[in-house]
Order: C-alpha cells, then structure tokens, then sequence
C-alpha cells in the first residue's frame, strides 16, 4: 500500500496520541468525514492501524503488523539508516542481512558497492542485490516464510554457520528498555542469533518506533552489537547501555534528508 501524505500524518498522529477520531482529523485536514473514513479504512485494510467506533488506533506494541505496513511505517527514517549503515561497510567486505525492513533499506544502499558478498536469509534483499553484477549473493536454505520472504528455520541455521564475516547487519522488532533485542518468531530469532555468532562487527539497524514496541522472543542484548543505528534515541537506559558496553550510536536524525 501507498500511503498519501495525509494518511502518512494520520499514521503519526495516532502513533503519538494512541488513537485518532474521523470528526476530529476531518477538522484538522478540512475534508469531509467520508474522505477521513476511507482513509482510515485503508490504513486498517493494510493493518497499519485499527478500526474503533469513531475512529482508529495505533497497533499495541504486542501485535507484529503486515509487512507491507511495516515498510511503510517510518519509511524515511529506515532510508536514512541504511545509508548510514552502508557508511561504514568498504567494498571487498562480506556481511550478513537478516530479515526485516530496516535491514532491507541497508540492501538497498548498497548498490553502489563493489566485490560484496552478501549471505542472507531475505528473498527481498536477494532479489534486489541479483542485479548488480560485483555484488555476489548467497542465500540461505529453509521455510519460506510466506508472510515477508524470511527464510526460517534450522536449515538456515545451519546454513549461516558455514560462514564468518566482516559484518552482520541486523533488525530487531523491539528493543527493551534493558536493552534486550526482541522478535516475535523464535524460528526467525535463532537465525539472528547464529548470524551475531558468526560476524567480526554486528550493525544493529532499528528506527525509534522500536522503543515503542515489544515482542516475546529474545535474540540478544545490545552489549553483543558493536554499532547501532537509529534515527533517534529517546531512551536514556538504552544509551547508558552503549556507553557501557563501548556501543557505538549512530543517530540520523534526518541527517541525509
């Protein structure tokens, strides 16, 4: 789904406030309660928010959304974090992408790179990077996850540690005020997991809804990651935790906007 840049604040409005009410967006954007009405419709359609009498609200932090939704919700913010990510990754230098959409806008930053090897357990990553011949794509073998093209599974478990690279880049779907690194697939986590073992220098990629979130599986703690990259951090534990931990934070910020 495209979102219009109306239904983009709308978004933003009821990420802020919980929930937003038709009569009172109608006011706010001097249109009718009917265009209102379909436009939280369609948001609800594509499970970016959902429906209430009078109005819609914003997803609980313990319920995963679709992945078209995901891709839409912070969408310039996980742009500008992949180009940071991509700041710090030379050509000549092989790496991990796992799954998610964050880490797939690193994919996307990437095109420029020459002498890659990329492992990854993202068909969407895979798919993009095929078309650049000095990138050479190695994909992981198990479940397909039809929801978002992860592949799952302890077939891609094992198929992860045949390798050890220069870099891992990594999502994660929440993140603790504790720092804990949080998923909602355990099949999904136990490839990340493999992936942190078998990488020199681990690149967290999460913008700051993450915060906002949370989600059942563990992965890992921030302390096992060297760099993370967010377009902000507003949790004062989280950066005590880099600090601590010799973490590098990277904060976007709108930096490449």
């Amino acid at each position: 789904m495209f979102l219009t840049d109306r239904q983009i604040e709308i978004v933003a409005i009821a990420k802020s406030s919980g929930r937003v009410l038709v009569e009172e967006l109608a006011s706010r954007f001097s249109v009718t309660p009917q265009t209102i009405r379909k436009d939280l419709n369609d948001l609800c359609d594509a499970q970016v928010l959902t429906r209430i009498h009078g109005g819609a609200t914003f997803p609980s932090g313990t319920e995963n959304v679709k992945y078209e939704a995901r891709r839409q919700i912070a969408a310039s913010e996980k742009q500008a974090i992949g180009i940071a990510a991509v700041e710090l990754i030379p050509s000549g230098a092989s790496l991990f992408i796992n799954i998610g959409t964050t880490t797939e806008a690193v994919g996307e930053a990437l095109a420029n790179h020459h002498e890659l090897m990329v492992i990854t357990n993202n068909i969407n990553v895979a798919n993009r990077l095929r078309l650049f011949p000095a990138i050479e794509v190695v994909i992981a073998g198990g479940v397909v996850r039809g929801s978002d093209g992860g592949i799952v599974g302890e077939a891609a478990v094992d198929f992860i540690r045949q390798f050890k690279v220069d870099y891992a880049v990594i999502g994660a779907s929440a993140i603790d005020i504790d720092g804990a690194l949080l998923d909602y697939d355990f099949r999904e986590v136990k490839v990340a997991q493999a992936i942190i073992a078998n990488a020199r220098h681990v690149i967290l990629v999460a913008d700051s809804t993450k915060f906002e979130r949370t989600a059942p599986v563990r992965i890992g703690q921030l302390s096992q990651v060297h760099t993370f990259i967010t377009d902000h951090c507003p949790v004062p534990s989280i950066r005590n935790l880099c600090l601590e931990n010799n973490v590098k934070l990277i904060e976007t910020n709108g930096r490449f906007r």
